[in-house]
């Protein structure tokens, strides 16, 4: 893993030396456009619509319209604005961790104590896990700067980048202001249904189905080729599932759905218990 920027946290006269990681990566499977009658690779040109050129890279400016006026940005003019060049983490202030709405939150990086003696970061992290308080903070990347919070994840200290303020949409959906009663019933059936539902979050128990299902048809387009038999490579499984047809009553609805979790819920402990007694049997065995 490669750090993409080295700098400090700095908080008073306290300077915490580190290296930036991103936290996260993409598992979608790589793929390029090609031509489907012959198979060529599609490449992109940028052609001037005034004098018809393929231009480089290095010789596109940027250019900003109102519907009244257009203004040509140069790289000279874009050098020239106040863009921080700080090599700081610089801590604004601490606020309560709750008070974080997740819908600001962007990019996740990882923050790796550069220090020989660490002791800095240490007492950071630990400060931060105590206090029950996350740190905001402005940090400089990529010659914007941007604003974040700095905060724990286990042994680590780590930063997220934040919108701002006004990139946040403001909206009033009608539906969320009507009158409808809702009844005791239906909100206790509902809690019900939630209780069903209720488990301890396990990341690792999820997996994106899309990408799987696309690495398998590839890989079996490698072995099989443009013969492959779509319909017994993907059979329809959900020719057999059978939704008891459309269920309009909310309360019907909800009785239904806290059913179907339960029973559902029961055959899941009892194909555990299953097992547990097969491996039982299988110990008796080989003793």
């Amino acid at each position: 893993m490669r750090a993409i920027w080295k700098g400090s946290i700095a908080f008073g006269l306290v300077n915490v030396p580190v290296k930036l990681y991103s936290a996260t990566e993409n598992h979608d499977v790589d793929m390029h456009q090609v031509h489907d009658k012959d198979g060529g690779r599609i490449r992109y040109q940028r052609r001037c619509e005034v004098c018809d050129e393929i231009v480089e890279y290095s010789e596109i400016d940027k250019a900003y319209e109102d519907g009244e006026h257009r203004v040509i940005l140069t790289k000279d003019d874009f050098e020239a604005l106040p863009a921080e060049d700080n090599d700081d983490i610089d801590v604004l202030q601490f606020v309560p961790n709750d008070q974080i709405d997740p819908i600001m939150l962007e990019r996740s990086y990882f923050l790796e104590p550069t220090s020989k003696t660490p002791k800095a970061y240490l007492l950071l992290r630990q400060t931060l896990e105590k206090a029950d308080k996350t740190a905001i903070v402005k940090v400089t990347l990529r010659t914007r700067t941007r604003l974040a919070i700095l905060r724990t994840r286990g042994k680590l200290l780590m930063i997220q980048t934040l919108r701002w303020a006004d990139e946040i949409r403001e909206v009033d959906f009608k539906g969320v202001n009507s009158r409808a009663k809702i009844s005791d019933k239906e909100l206790e059936m509902s809690a019900q249904l939630v209780e069903t539902y209720s488990e301890d979050f396990t990341p690792a128990e999820f997996t994106d189905d899309y990408q799987e299902e696309l690495k398998k048809l590839i890989d079996a387009k490698i072995e099989s080729g443009e013969t492959l038999d779509l319909e017994e490579t993907f059979p329809d499984e959900d020719e057999d599932d059978d939704t008891g047809g459309d269920v309009v009553d909310l309360m019907e609805a909800l009785r239904q759905s806290v059913d179907r979790s339960r029973s559902s819920k029961k055959s899941g402990s009892k194909q555990s218990g299953s097992n547990k007694s097969s491996r039982k049997s299988t110990k008796k065995k080989a003793s």
